[in-house]
């Protein structure tokens, strides 16, 4: 029998007891440390947000799977859903409004191998997906998250905990104890229809959001205190003297900054506000504009469409047909001779290309006409940021509806994109 069994909660306790009542002497209450040093990172919320490159605006979704036949990241049965799932979360939310990260168990990754979790999940990663680390950072995803989209494991309950809308898109009841908070928290869950139109889903999910009080009172019953105990245990166990100095958890990291690297075609919404380009109403340069990554149907809305293809696609064939051609590297990469000059060989190369758009930081890009004009599109300081590509699109569109370009180098370019605005300035390029 162990010397100790370390529970977070008394209600452990008592399932301990019932279950192996001669373990129940060896209980010790001590709380959560893993769940104490995500409280102790609240305040750095947007810091986790920016290391994930959410943008002003935007909402993170985070899709949380534990390794388990019946979790999300399930066998591929008939009622798998995430194979149809993942495509979807890149294809029907709108690009600039959303970011959609993954948390899969350490052990999804060690059971099929890294090569293969990345070869299933390749079509969302071109569309933007991007993966968490397992271990060092899926903490951080949590506290910047603003939905979860998750299933019975530990991540999704923790999400819950932190008081972050969770619905489930896998909830095997049969599995879980009846006994335990967690029944009680996948029975009183609201649930994803696979089926269903994902942005309304996520609308009311996050609109109608009441944290359920069961798993911030039953993850740990005294928070902020697990350092100390574990620490008086560990110490009496060994019948050693604790130090003087206070017990203290490390601090969670700030994760590497995680740019997107969207390399799916991109289908681009565009309309410009009525009394744009006259002085009255949505000002001279406002363009509104929604992007998908590859979507299965053409979206739905107001304006005209555009195809904005990056130069890295998985399909060269799409670029003969883009509307739009993007590059993203640093400005100084010799591979590419410049920005002007890569703009330049991409629309000799391109006919039907009207606008080619080299992004070299995340709020710059340096843009070129079919007509041969160039542009640096830039952010302006404080002002909503999005992706530099959703500038050139809007460009494009500002240009395709007959307007001159005169106008934006002395009023800017606005940029609408969900419920933001965007401020760019246009400065025109020797040629």
């Amino acid at each position: 029998m162990a010397d100790a069994f370390v529970l977070s909660h008394p209600e452990q306790a008592e399932r301990l007891r019932q279950s192996c009542p001669e373990a129940a002497a060896s209980a010790v209450l001590a709380g959560d440390p893993c769940f104490d040093r995500m409280l102790a990172a609240r305040a750095h919320r947007d810091r986790f947000r920016r290391a994930l490159d959410v943008r002003d605006g935007q909402r993170l979704v985070v899709l949380s799977a534990t390794w388990n036949p019946e979790g999300l990241f399930g066998d591929g049965g008939a009622d798998d859903v995430l194979p149809a799932l993942l495509p979807r979360l890149t294809g029907e939310l709108a690009a600039d409004e959303y970011r959609v990260a993954a948390v899969l168990h350490p052990n999804v990754w060690q059971g099929h191998g890294p090569g293969q979790v990345r070869s299933w999940l390749d079509g969302a990663r071109r569309g933007g997906l991007a993966l968490v680390d397992p271990l060092g950072g899926w903490r951080q995803a949590l506290l910047a998250a603003d939905a979860v989209i998750g299933d019975h494991g530990a991540v999704t309950y923790y999400a819950a905990a932190l008081g972050v809308p969770v619905a489930l898109a896998a909830a095997p009841l049969a599995h879980v104890d009846p006994r335990a908070p967690l029944a009680g928290f996948l029975a009183d869950s609201p649930r994803l229809d696979p089926c269903a139109p994902l942005p309304a889903q996520l609308d009311a999910l996050i609109g109608g959001h009441r944290p359920q009080p069961g798993p911030a009172r039953f993850t740990t019953s005294v928070p902020g205190e697990s350092a100390g105990r574990l620490r008086e245990l560990f110490y009496g166990l060994m019948e050693l003297p604790e130090p003087e100095r206070p017990a203290l958890l490390e601090p969670l990291p700030l994760p590497a900054y995680e740019p997107v690297q969207r390399t799916a075609p991109m289908r681009v919404l565009t309309r410009l506000p009525a009394g744009t380009g006259t002085g009255t109403g949505a000002g001279p340069g406002a363009v509104v504009l929604r992007r998908w990554a590859d979507p299965a149907y053409e979206p739905d809305g107001d304006g005209t469409a555009h195809t904005a293809v990056p130069e890295d696609t998985r399909d060269p064939g799409r670029l003969d047909l883009a509307d739009v051609i993007l590059r993203h590297g640093a400005p100084d990469d010799p591979r590419f001779g410049s920005p002007a000059a890569w703009c330049a060989e991409t629309l000799r190369r391109y006919a039907h290309c009207t606008l080619a758009a080299y992004v070299t930081g995340p709020g710059d890009c340096t843009v070129r006409t079919r007509g041969g004009d160039a542009f640096a599109l830039t952010a302006v300081p404080g002002a909503a940021d999005a992706d530099p590509a959703a500038y050139a699109s809007a460009l494009h569109a500002w240009l395709a509806a007959g307007r001159s370009a005169a106008a934006l180098a002395e009023h800017g370019l606005l940029v609408r994109t969900g419920a933001r605005e965007h401020r760019v300035t246009v400065a025109p390029l020797r040629a």
